[in-house]
């Protein structure tokens, strides 16, 4: 839902007595993600049935809320400058965990009692974060000509501005640091509670349209703004043919070169889910299900585990079009083939072993290259 949907959606009496128009400009032009985080972070609060906060509070809602995104999928929330992480918000996440160990798949609950636990360490981290997208998501109901250097003086101008027009969604109080205090107009909040969806999804559009424009080489962007549904995952068909081809040829373990057993054995991807975000049957291949364990999200390194995995590949691609793997593999269709190149080139009739090996390598390479770029970290086989 683009700003013109969003101003369809929820247009009515509220333009009578509010500023939809200049709600509608919170998030433009953004220099950095905070002004997404911000406004979803004060949504939330006010469906809580919140109309006072503070700084400190919204900081943490907006950790919370990034948290899933940025520890298991490594996006970027601002893109990477010489090397180095430009996002603050991505740098305190980054930091939380570090210090705290708290998984990726932690919940609200514990982040948000890491955040308490290690308040003072990530004091300096959160209170960069107030530097100016509390004033600045204002922008658009102040007009030009504001002086956003001083911040005491950009606070009283607002409660200026609000007192003499009563048209602003909150103004800030007088405590300093992450204690400011945050005053939710009640009208606003009405609003707010009133057209939730509509809000949330127009946030979530922009916040989805800046990620992808700083992380261009990341696939399936649109599913990693949250903790996914692992009900979603697709592997059943996978299973089954490669349950067939061991009644008829051994396979092997990519990693260890041991024999797979067929009654105890997990279908793994070689780039991992968490970047791909499907379930490709060009990616996965059987595995030992202690491994698939121990690898979790992390990257196996290309040399000498690819060649591996591609005859694994090949053994597969050798025997689909023969009965009765042919209709396994066409089933896979629907679920787990979805690749043009992979269809057209890959599975398609008298490949050699080094043609379809240099088929896969050369589109996978990309692939997993755009990963170890994003941070994914390589698994270090040990034992």
């Amino acid at each position: 839902m683009d700003r013109r949907d969003f101003l369809a959606q929820v247009e009515g009496d509220y333009y009578n007595s509010l500023d939809v128009e200049g709600f509608s400009l919170m998030m433009k032009n953004p220099s950095f993600c905070y002004k997404f985080y911000w406004l979803e972070a004060l949504v939330r609060l006010v469906n809580e049935g919140k109309t006072e906060t503070t700084f400190d509070e919204i900081i943490d809602r907006m950790i919370v809320s990034a948290w899933y995104t940025v520890t298991e999928f490594h996006i970027h929330l601002s893109g990477i400058v010489s090397g180095e992480v430009r996002d603050g918000l991505e740098r305190t996440v980054d930091k939380l965990q570090t210090i705290s160990g708290l998984q990726s798949n932690a919940d609200k609950d514990l982040i948000l009692r890491a955040l308490k636990d290690h308040a003072a360490e990530i004091r300096k981290e959160k209170s960069q974060l107030t530097n100016m997208v509390p004033y600045r998501a204002l922008a658009g109901f102040l007009g030009p000509g504001v002086n956003w250097e001083n911040s005491t003086r950009l606070i009283a101008y607002i409660r200026e501005f609000d007192r003499e027009r009563k048209m602003l969604p909150y103004v800030l109080g007088g405590s300093s640091g992450l204690g400011r205090e945050v005053y939710i107009s009640p009208s606003w909040a009405a609003f707010i509670n009133d057209n939730t969806v509509a809000i949330m999804g127009w946030i979530s559009y922009e916040k989805l349209k800046w990620l992808q424009s700083v992380n261009p080489e990341v696939p399936g962007l649109v599913y990693k703004l949250s903790h996914p549904d692992e009900k979603n995952r697709k592997l059943n068909g996978v299973h089954k043919l490669w349950d067939k081809i061991m009644e008829t040829s051994p396979v092997l373990d990519v990693f260890t070169g041991r024999r797979i057993d067929p009654a105890d054995y997990a279908v793994d991807h070689f780039i991992p889910w968490s970047f791909v975000m499907n379930d490709e049957v060009w990616n996965l291949s059987p595995m030992d299900p202690s491994l698939n364990s121990a690898k979790s999200n992390r990257l196996p390194e290309w040399e000498p585990f690819f060649d591996s995995f591609a005859r694994n590949q090949y053994l597969m691609y050798s025997l689909i079009f023969e009965a009765p793997f042919r209709k396994l593999f066409t089933d896979l269709y629907k679920d787990n083939l979805h690749s043009i190149w992979a269809s057209t080139d890959l599975y398609r009739p008298g490949n050699s072993e080094e043609r379809f090996r240099n088929i896969l390598s050369d589109n996978m390479r990309p692939v997993y290259d755009s990963a170890r770029r994003q941070g994914y970290e390589l698994w270090k086989i040990t034992g």
